[in-house]
């Protein structure tokens, strides 16, 4: 029996990357799983691997920078399993934006997306979760949200925001629904990729203890570990799963 068995997960922007890996892990694990993302082919073959693999999925197209995506990922969760468990905020955006060039609309963007559609997302799902009696929220933020040696203005203070949402709504939201939070380091992802990949990270990998980038799929470990009775006792907290950064 997996450690998920008979619960729902809702993983934002999980047609790649971390999210991807994690919906595949969560559906090993027993769980059914809503996969949200904008690419229609990247979700359909998400959730056609999960269910080829013997599991259960469906996807929402839904883009975090619309207004409709909270309410689009809640209607057809409920539609399709009248419940909610565990509640992944994944789904982000990276600016490469400068501080002396980002427009208001280019630091809002990020803002919006990487931290406004987690908050109206759990506001949808925290009630159900609260109804149930239990629920875990996990918001996934970044290592820039503990210091600023990396990244760019928008993300740097997207992901600072992130923290501090996550220890804001574990405070309101205990002791019913726990949640916390994953500050990923370097990963090899396609957002990685976008801003120039393992050359551009290399002084970020010198300061790790591994020495190397990490992979999707250890992302979703932590987020397993989150999401089970197996962290009971953790609320309020920003799990660092990042090599081993500057110890």
């Amino acid at each position: 029996m997996g450690k998920l068995e008979g619960k729902v997960a809702v993983i934002t922007g999980s047609t790649s990357g971390m999210g991807r890996d994690t919906a595949y892990l969560f559906a090993k694990e027993g769980a059914k799983v809503v996969v949200t993302g904008r690419n229609e082919a990247r979700a359909k073959e998400v959730v056609d691997k999960i269910k080829a693999d013997g599991g259960e999925a469906i996807y929402v197209l839904a883009d975090a920078a619309d207004k409709s995506f909270a309410q689009a990922i809640y209607d057809a969760t409920m539609a399709a399993y009248g419940t909610v468990d565990v509640l992944m905020n994944n789904a982000g955006m990276l600016s490469l934006a400068q501080f002396a060039t980002i427009t208001a609309e280019e630091f809002m963007e990020d803002i919006n997306i990487n931290v406004t559609s987690a908050l109206m997302l759990s506001q949808k799902f925290a009630p159900v979760m609260q109804a149930k009696g239990e629920g875990h929220i996990i918001n996934v933020a970044s290592i820039v949200g503990w210091a600023a040696h990396w990244g760019f203005v928008a993300y740097v203070t997207s992901k600072h925001a992130m923290v501090g949402l996550t220890k804001a709504m574990a405070n309101e939201l205990a002791p019913t629904i726990h949640v916390n939070g994953i500050c990923p380091g370097a990963i090899k992802t396609a957002m990685l990729a976008s801003v120039g990949g393992e050359d551009v990270f290399q002084p970020m990998i010198d300061r790790t203890c591994l020495r190397r980038l990490g992979e999707g799929s250890e992302i979703a470990s932590a987020a397993l570990f989150l999401a089970t009775s197996d962290s009971s006792f953790i609320d309020g907290q920003l799990l660092r799963v990042d090599g081993g950064v500057d110890v």
